[in-house]
């Protein structure tokens, strides 16, 4: 679907505001080359992005040069499609200035300067030409030693946790240039003599760097918070609402308490008892039990419930299924740490090959090698069978895979959509996606028990998007301790205590990006309600709001002709 043209705006202020975000769009994809290679951009896949101090500071001038040509613009003659696309990328250039000079992670967090993602984005996908992306990788292989050198030089005082992570991912770097890289090697050999050196110069620097981050491990006692006015301006640039920090808590504190109050009446009605305390965890065990997981099972398992919900969500007609690959595949090491599952989609700006689109990778995370058995166990009673079947919706379909399927779809008159997707509607959807299938179920022959099953596990999982914004505003504004976020998630969460911890590193490591999910989910619900209220659209609020791309939901309402927020 493209944007209506509006004939009554003017055509020379349209040109100039639609040549001025390409230029500007062509800048930022070739000052952060990999960001480029993983939406489809292709034309700087040799390039490593230039993270010293000297390279940030030229990022930051080209920011500001290119807001005050945004400012420059007659923006009052643009129609609301292209004022829509303004906004977005004027938020964005905003954001990246904020963070490339106030923020300034390049000086603080050792994981923005790993070579991994760069490597993986050229590999993990079958290219037209494997000659192309070789040459390709050699010319970031050659890059690695350098740039990981200025990263010495540039990174001072770092938090313990992101130092810890840094070396698990440069850890899991290295196989990709092994096997992996061999892999694509087959399909071009005559490119063996050019990139065995580099990737072995490339293996080098990165156990040399390894090594330096092992050294400076006991040392790195940098608060990971960010503090209450840096988390604030985050948050701003994350959500692109009008969401404060306090306004954020009080809404999810308050839902926490109605969620609370729903949940234990669901667990009453799946053990067929009144309710009284205790139950919900009782229950929650119970249901563990009944479906257990383990290393072996979780990516067919996995499997599997995708290719159910897609079966059912096309035969009720739910929302348009797109006619898309969709691969269940075990998270790369490289990416481990963060998330037990995540959506990789085809870039945005990738062109469809002769067989149609790439495919979209469905990635699951087993449990590391390293991990105890009572660990392994805590993990899979929190990622049993049942949670599994709403990862799978969350992840797959109907949520962020068909999402982000109808998102290539989306015929923009700029790149700006395409390139600077909204976190907060991306994570809104899909939470939004596990709702709307505990209200549909999984299959015709769902009984209701299995609905009530269903409707307990979506509630918990509820209970964890809320509480994922509480940990990020308490965390970083509030001086959150981890007594009390392990209280708050084993608790009132009913999460295992495994969950909990990653989800405490998680919230140290990242920030603004955990409050996506709860916000975002409250802003698709209520445009999806909007749409539902009217009979010209009811019967296709999901189609539309998945017509226009991936923008901040309150530029959706304005698209959508809903007015603004």
């Amino acid at each position: 679907m493209s944007d209506r043209q509006d004939p009554a705006h003017d055509a020379a202020a349209t040109e100039r505001f639609r040549a001025t975000a390409t230029r500007i769009l062509d800048a930022l994809f070739e000052a952060r080359p990999v960001w480029a290679t993983e939406l489809g951009d292709h034309r700087h896949d040799g390039r490593l992005p230039d993270l010293s101090s000297s390279g940030v500071g030229d990022y930051a001038r080209m920011l500001s040069d290119a807001l005050v040509a945004l400012d420059a613009l007659d923006t009052d003659r643009l129609d609301p499609a292209d004022q829509v696309d303004l906004e977005i990328l004027r938020t964005r250039l905003a954001g990246e200035q904020w963070e490339a000079t106030e923020l300034a992670p390049h000086t603080w967090d050792p994981l923005v300067h790993l070579p991994g993602d760069a490597i993986y984005t050229l590999l993990a996908r079958d290219p037209a030409d494997a000659g192309e992306r070789l040459r390709a990788l050699a010319g970031r292989l050659r890059a690695i030693p350098e740039s990981l050198a200025a990263a010495r030089d540039t990174l001072g005082l770092m938090p313990r946790v992101h130092v810890e992570t840094a070396i698990a991912q440069a850890r899991g770097a290295l196989p990709l240039l092994g096997a992996e890289t061999d892999r694509l090697l087959e399909r071009a050999p005559s490119l063996r003599a050019e990139l065995d050196p580099v990737r072995t110069a490339a293996a080098d620097a990165l156990t040399g760097h390894i090594a330096w981050l092992e050294d400076r491990l006991p040392g790195s006692d940098r608060d990971p918070r960010l503090g209450g006015p840096a988390f604030a301006a985050r948050l701003w640039y994350t959500l692109d609402t009008e969401m404060t920090p306090d306004k954020l808590l009080t809404h999810a504190e308050s839902d926490l308490m109605a969620v609370e109050e729903q949940i234990a009446e669901a667990a009453a009605r799946v053990a067929g008892t009144a309710a009284d305390p205790g139950q919900v965890r009782e229950v929650l065990d119970g249901l563990a039990a009944s479906a257990p997981v383990d290393d072996r099972t979780i990516v067919p398992l996995c499997a599997g419930e995708l290719a159910g919900a897609m079966e059912w969500v096309r035969s009720i007609g739910l929302v348009t299924v797109p006619d898309v690959p969709i691969d269940v595949v075990e998270m790369p090491e490289s990416r481990r740490g963060v998330a037990v599952a995540y959506c990789d989609p085809p870039g945005m700006l990738e062109p469809d090959g002769p067989d149609g689109p790439p495919p979209t990778f469905f990635a699951v995370s087993p449990t590391p090698a390293s991990w105890s058995a009572d660990r392994v166990a805590s993990f899979y009673r929190e990622y049993n069978g049942h949670v599994l079947r709403g990862v799978a919706f969350h992840e797959a379909v109907p949520g962020h895979a068909l999402q982000l399927a109808h998102a290539r779809g989306y015929q923009g008159r700029t790149p700006v959509r395409a390139a600077l997707w909204s976190g907060p509607f991306v994570e809104g959807w899909a939470c939004y996606a596990e709702e709307l299938m505990a209200e549909v179920g999984a299959s015709a022959a769902d009984t209701g028990a299995d609905r009530a099953i269903m409707e307990l596990v979506r509630l918990k999982m509820y209970l964890r998007s809320i509480i994922n914004a509480i940990l990020d505003v308490r965390v970083h504004a509030h001086g959150m301790t981890e007594g009390e976020a392990m209280e708050l998630m084993t608790r009132r969460g009913h999460q295992e205590e495994g969950e909990a911890v990653g989800k405490w590193r998680r919230a140290q490591l990242t920030s603004a990006q955990l409050s996506t999910y709860y916000v975002g989910h409250r802003e698709v619900r209520e445009i999806v309600k909007a749409l539902e209220r009217d009979p010209a659209t009811e019967d296709r609020c999901h189609d539309l709001t998945l017509a226009y791309g991936s923008p901040p939901p309150r530029h959706l309402h304005t698209l959508l002709g809903l007015g603004e927020r």
